[in-house]
């Protein structure tokens, strides 16, 4: 057996419960391994003590959080918060209500990683509120990594945090993230010294397994990618700009115009 199959089985028997309580007991020493399980193999780099806040608010796209948070939560000793003003639960805005586990009081106030998703009329909401953007203004000036999926990287912006930096979103917000003082840069995930975003939606998961293999290293990151079988054959090459039939890509354009000009007043509101 080589030693990344080693590592894989190793891996795959650690995920689950044996994952989530090595968060659980992070600021303790790393927990016991679970009976039936030969940790021997894992190296010592695997576990460290990450602090990850992901921020969530009403009418955002679940898909954004779920990807990354999945990876992440994969991170022997992390502890993954999800974020939000309140501990009340939080409606996305395709009805899915997930309930934060801390509030923006509660966050730790120094993290390993400070992460964003998108939406549409949610992520407007979220980047005009003062209070959004002061907790992720004040967290992201002292976080390792300042990350983002879809059009949470508009918040990133509307914080403050992108002035300078290359950074991608969602196709129809792309180009956006200019009124921030933002490089827009078309590619499916973007790494700028340590702001790394990801495009939209479903480039969370190629976003996570980055990150991953960033805290960690690449042969995690291909653990996850096998444990969770990312292997995507997609039944239609629709899924950019570049590649979508000519009459899909003019039809979705059309629907998001008016998203675009409503980030523009959002921005000129905030930045005047």
């Amino acid at each position: 057996m080589t030693d990344i199959d080693r590592r894989t089985v190793a891996l795959l028997s650690m995920l689950g419960p044996l994952a989530a309580s090595a968060a659980a007991k992070a600021d303790k020493a790393p927990p016991p391994a679970a009976q039936g399980h030969d940790m021997s193999m894992a190296p010592p780099s695997w576990t460290r003590r990450d602090e990850i806040a992901m921020l969530i608010y009403p009418k955002m796209t679940a898909l954004d959080l779920i990807g990354p948070q999945y990876m992440f939560a994969s991170l022997m000793g992390a502890r993954v918060h999800l974020v939000a003003k309140s501990r009340d639960p939080v409606t996305s805005d395709t009805g899915v209500t997930i309930t934060p586990t801390a509030s923006f009081a509660e966050t730790p106030k120094d993290l390993t990683v400070l992460f964003a998703p998108g939406g549409t009329q949610g992520t407007l909401d979220a980047l005009r509120d003062d209070e959004t953007r002061a907790f992720m203004a004040d967290r992201g000036s002292r976080a390792s990594y300042v990350t983002s999926v879809c059009t949470g990287s508009l918040i990133l912006g509307a914080a403050g945090l992108l002035k300078g930096y290359r950074a991608t979103s969602h196709w129809a917000a792309r180009d956006a993230l200019a009124d921030f003082g933002a490089i827009p840069t078309d590619a499916r995930v973007v790494r700028d010294r340590n702001r790394i975003t990801g495009a939209g939606v479903t480039a969370g998961l190629d976003f996570g397994l980055t990150m991953v293999a960033e805290l960690r290293d690449p042969d995690y990151a291909q653990c996850m990618q096998l444990m969770c079988e990312y292997d995507p054959h997609p039944p239609f090459t629709s899924g950019s700009l570049h590649a979508a039939p000519a009459h899909v890509r003019a039809m979705m354009q059309g629907m998001l115009s008016p998203f675009r000009g409503q980030i523009d007043a959002a921005a000129k509101a905030i930045l005047d």
